[in-house]
């Protein structure tokens, strides 16, 4: 892909004020940033988070999208209706969901094509628990996580983004070091390679506590494109930081 490409994941935080002010401040510290920028807002906040960027070169997004396109699915948010709100991308398979709310590799495979389906370009992550990694099954367990979205999207895949995300090291403020995320970042880069003709245009992001101070060493590594930041994208500041660095 040509450019980094940032993008922030607010979780479940943010007020109406807190959010006015937030997206104020990093659009107007924007300025002349060469690499792509997101943020990911509860869905609640859709509506202002696309009346704040307007304009500017934020671009915004869903933490979740539905495996359904409409019907007896209270609660669910189809892709159509995030579409409404002019959402760019939609975060599927955070570890979070997949951890609380037992979301399986085929449900996050149907998520991104309900995501691509509409035009949206769904986030696609993975990643392996700390047991995992210990009993040396991460390479197994991140190319099982991302062979069931190849399948089930096929020639599409290359309008992905897929987030790599050890378990281990979100919000726990511990990071893999640039060295093992790279390493995980170019088996992605390999499987995806095999799957698609168009392997470029797919931005592989780190998403592992990637902060202000370590940005610039993991952003260095040669098959991490980009970040999805977590408790980082909260603060005006430390996001700016970021964004800095993938810009250079």
């Amino acid at each position: 892909m040509s450019g980094k490409l940032i993008v922030g994941n607010w979780k479940m935080n943010g007020s109406l004020a807190a959010n006015q002010e937030l997206v104020r401040a990093v659009t107007t510290g924007l300025g002349t940033a060469t690499c792509k920028v997101a943020v990911c807002a509860p869905a609640v906040y859709l509506l202002q988070l696309q009346q704040l960027a307007a304009g500017s070169q934020l671009m915004w997004g869903a933490q979740d999208i539905s495996a359904h396109e409409q019907g007896a699915y209270t609660g669910e948010l189809s892709a159509a209706m995030l579409r409404e709100f002019g959402v760019r991308f939609a975060i599927v398979g955070h570890s979070e969901r997949r951890q609380y709310h037992g979301e399986t590799d085929a449900v996050v495979a149907t998520k991104a094509q309900r995501a691509l389906a509409a035009g949206i370009t769904p986030i696609v992550c993975v990643g392996e628990s700390l047991a995992e990694r210990e009993t040396g099954h991460t390479e197994e367990v991140v190319k099982r996580q991302l062979a069931a979205v190849i399948h089930t999207n096929g020639h599409c895949i290359s309008e992905i983004v897929v987030a790599y995300e050890p378990v281990w090291a979100i919000g726990t403020g511990k990071t893999a070091s640039p060295e093992q995320a790279q390493q995980v970042h170019a088996l992605l880069r390999a499987q995806l390679k095999a799957a698609t003709e168009h392997p470029e245009r797919i931005a592989l992001l780190y998403g592992g506590s990637m902060n202000a101070a370590n940005a610039a060493s993991l952003l260095a590594q040669n098959d991490i494109d980009g970040g999805l930041i977590g408790g980082a994208s909260l603060k005006s500041t430390d996001f700016l930081s970021i964004v800095a660095a993938a810009s250079h």
